[in-house]
Parts: C-alpha cells; sequence; structure tokens
C-alpha cells in the first residue's frame, strides 16, 4: 500500500488509520467567553506556526456546572486548526498553558491524543505538521466550499499515518526536535530583525517632522473634513469594493479580491468614495494604520473603521500618511482616546484638530518627501530580504520534516540528535 505519499514506505515501516493510534481525536468545546476566567481557550488564532501563542488565547465560564472540563487538554496533545481558509491544517502542540488554569480547545480546533503505547506524540505531531500530510489533509480530508470548508472528522480518524517502530519514532522525534529548534531560532532572529528594521525607520521618519518648524493643525491640510466610512456594511457578489481595516496590509493588485457592497448603499456615503491620493487611516481599534490611495481604489468606499483624509492642493499625502505612523500621532490618539472604555475609537474632529510639524514651503515639503521615499526604500530592501530568507527557512522546516516522518532521511546517521 502506497498511502499518501504514492510511494512504499521503508521498510518496517506501516500505515495505520489514525483513529487505531489515538486515544481522543475530537473537536473542542463551545466556549462561553468572559473577560477573565478559570479556564484557559485554544482558538485557531493562537494556534501559530511558530507555537501556541497565549496572548491570543480567551477565557471560558463553563455555565455555573463547575469546572467542565470538555475538551481538557494534556501534555503531548496536537491541536489542528479545522474550520475556514487561510489557518486550516494549522498544527500546534500542547505541552502546559502559562499559569495553572486549564486549558481547552475550541470547537474550531481538533484536538489528536496519541495512544503511547504505539505513538509517540512528538512523532504524531510532526506527522501531522508535514507538508505530506497538510497537501493530503487539504486534498482529500476537507469538505464545505469557500470559506465554510474544514476537516471533517470522519475522514481526519480514517487518514493514514506512516509509522516505523516506537523506538525509530523517538529517534525521529528527537532529531527533528534538535533541528526545528535550530531552524526556529533563525526564524526568530529574522523576525526580531524585521522588528528592529520597522523601529529604525519610524525613528528616520519621525526625524523628518522634528525637522520642520512649523505646526498646523491636520483640518487646514485638507479639502474637507476627516469622514468615517460605512457604517453597517451589507455584503453582495456585485458591486462597489469595500475597504477593511485588514485589506490595508497588503492592497496592491487584490482590489478584485475585496469585499464588495451595493451600490446604492455606497452611495449614502460619497463623501468616502475613494479618490486617488486620499489618505486611508484606521480610527478605530487599532489606530493609525494608513495608506495612500492609487488609483486602482478610485470608486471604492471604506467601512467605519477607516476614516478618509481628502488632501488639499499641494498638500503631499505620502507625508501626512506616514506621520500616522509616529509617536507624535500616538500620543495624541492615545489622549483623544483615554476614556474609551472599549475599544479605543477616534472621533472625526479630534483628528481634524492634531497638530503636525509641517514644511514651511513646498519646496521644503518636496525635499521631505523625497527624503521619505529614501527611508522607505531602504527599509523596503532590508524587509524583502529578511522576509525571503523566513521563506527559504520555513521552506526548509517543512521539507526537513516531511523527509524524517516519511523515511527518506535516516535520522541515526544524520546531525540532529543531542547527545
Amino acid at each position: 500500500m502506497s498511502g499518501i505519499l504514492g510511494v512504499a514506505p521503508p521498510e518496517g515501516w506501516r500505515w495505520i488509520p489514525l483513529k487505531y493510534v489515538t486515544t481522543f481525536l475530537n473537536r473542542g468545546v463551545a466556549p462561553n467567553y468572559i473577560d477573565e476566567g478559570a479556564v484557559r481557550v485554544i482558538g485557531q488564532a493562537a494556534n501559530q506556526d511558530s507555537g501556541l501563542d497565549w496572548s491570543r488565547t480567551r477565557f471560558h465560564s463553563p455555565d455555573g456546572k463547575g469546572v467542565d472540563l470538555q475538551g481538557l487538554l494534556i501534555d503531548g496533545d496536537s491541536l489542528i486548526n479545522s474550520t475556514g481558509t487561510g489557518t486550516l491544517g494549522r498544527v500546534g502542540y500542547f505541552e502546559k498553558g502559562p499559569d495553572s488554569r486549564p486549558c481547552v480547545a475550541d470547537g474550531h480546533v481538533t484536538i489528536s491524543r496519541s495512544n503511547q503505547a504505539v505513538l509517540d506524540s512528538r512523532f504524531q505531531y510532526y506527522w501531522l505538521a508535514s507538508s505530506a500530510f497538510n497537501e493530503y489533509a487539504l486534498s482529500s480530508l476537507v469538505v464545505g466550499a469557500t470559506n465554510q470548508i474544514e476537516l471533517n472528522r470522519d475522514r481526519l480518524a480514517s487518514a493514514l499515518i506512516l509509522l516505523p517502530s516506537l523506538v525509530e519514532q523517538r529517534r525521529v522525534a528527537a532529531f527533528l526536535d534538535v533541528e526545528t529548534r535550530r531552524v526556529d531560532s533563525l526564524l526568530d532572529l529574522r523576525s526580531r530583525q524585521l522588528k528592529a528594521g520597522a523601529a529604525r525607520r519610524r525613528r528616520a521618519v519621525e526625524g523628518l517632522y522634528e525637522k520642520q518648524r512649523s505646526v498646523t493643525r491636520i483640518k487646514y491640510l485638507l479639502r474637507s473634513k476627516p469622514r468615517y466610512g460605512v457604517l453597517v456594511p451589507q455584503f453582495v457578489d456585485e458591486g462597489v469594493p469595500l475597504i477593511r481595516i485588514g485589506d490595508l496590509a497588503s492592497l496592491s493588485g487584490r482590489v478584485s479580491e475585496l469585499r464588495r457592497i451595493p451600490e446604492a448603499l455606497s452611495q449614502q456615503y460619497p463623501r468616502t468614495v475613494i479618490q486617488v491620493d486620499d489618505v486611508l487611516v484606521s480610527v478605530v481599534g487599532t489606530l493609525g494604520r494608513s495608506i495612500v490611495a492609487s488609483a486602482e481604489l478610485i470608486g471604492a468606499n471604506v467601512n467605519r473603521p477607516l476614516a478618509i483624509l481628502r488632501v488639499a492642493k499641494d498638500v503631499a499625502p505620502a507625508l501626512l500618511s506616514a506621520w500616522m505612523s509616529t509617536g507624535m500621532f500616538a500620543d495624541q490618539a492615545a489622549m483623544a482616546t483615554a476614556s474609551d472604555s472599549a475599544q479605543p475609537t477616534l472621533g472625526m474632529e479630534d483628528l481634524g484638530n492634531f497638530t503636525i510639524a509641517w514644511p514651511r514651503s513646498v519646496d521644503e515639503q518636496s525635499a521631505a518627501v523625497r527624503e521619505l521615499q529614501e527611508i522607505d526604500e531602504e527599509f523596503a530592501t532590508l524587509s524583502a530580504a529578511l522576509e525571503r530568507q523566513q521563506l527559504l527557512l520555513a521552506e526548509r522546516r517543512r521539507a526537513l520534516i516531511t523527509a524524517a516522518v516519511t523515511g527518506q532521511i535516516d535520522v541515526s546517521t544524520a546531525r540532529g540528535v543531542e547527545a
């Protein structure tokens, strides 16, 4: 039997359905979320490729029935993201929580608990995290369509896992523990270098405004008052593209992928129908994310958490947008939203009254724009190189895991096992 790989397994290795080597294989609980509680919940957002992100976990109240620990996690459980596009199939490994609270998975995460008599928990994790299994899962174990896809529990239970002896499983897992730790340390270093580069860019951008001696209010740089976008979007298949906060990071060339609202709804918000060189800025939740609208965004609209700043003639939109990333903007935004009890929401009048150091003449503004372009080009070059290295390292990690758990390399003679 060739199993998932389309090739015969190594001598002594055998294909076994997952349900025969696990003691628990099911989704987690449907949480009753509360701000703070006795039970910690791991959802798909917390289950990251880099490990469990405890800052993204939430808390569960078991409806007054005592601590109902359905879905309780124990050391060695593998966690599989099981719904939606983008994160489906991502695999994590649970050892212990960050504090004494018990942990559960939510209903969008499948818990796979190995039978330690036949399946080493770390080997199981690496198998589930391998490219071989991930590609098979996405092609054969998923049901549904578009954003409603999910990992079918019965299909997962019948999915095959390639197993050597328990001794060899532990040898493979030990090898991968060491080798992936090396790769992960390099990935972490590249992430820290990216953050350091972003901090240097921010300081350099702030320096542009520190050079300016003329202070004005944002509203005096605009043709009209800042405006919120569409309050309650209604999404349709055909209509006007709607830009949301999450779209700002990668809009170029993606307009066709944006969610759409009816033309009639967009017409109710004519002042936020985008024109070229409009500055878009986030004003709810995470404040200050900003881009300058390019020609491909003309005619689109924005939702309520974004504001449109329509710059006056001879005002460089890039210079205004860049200022939103500085500590000068952040300080004023923090003061303006200090009384917000939930998520910070920046009022349009407050935003218009923010003070900004601005070049006194068109020539000085042009010089500042050129300097900003140089700063951004330098940061873009650094970021592209570091992100490319991260991609290659992640590919190396996946390839190494796949080769080891499918017997394509002999880990007893390969570098990796620590004495």
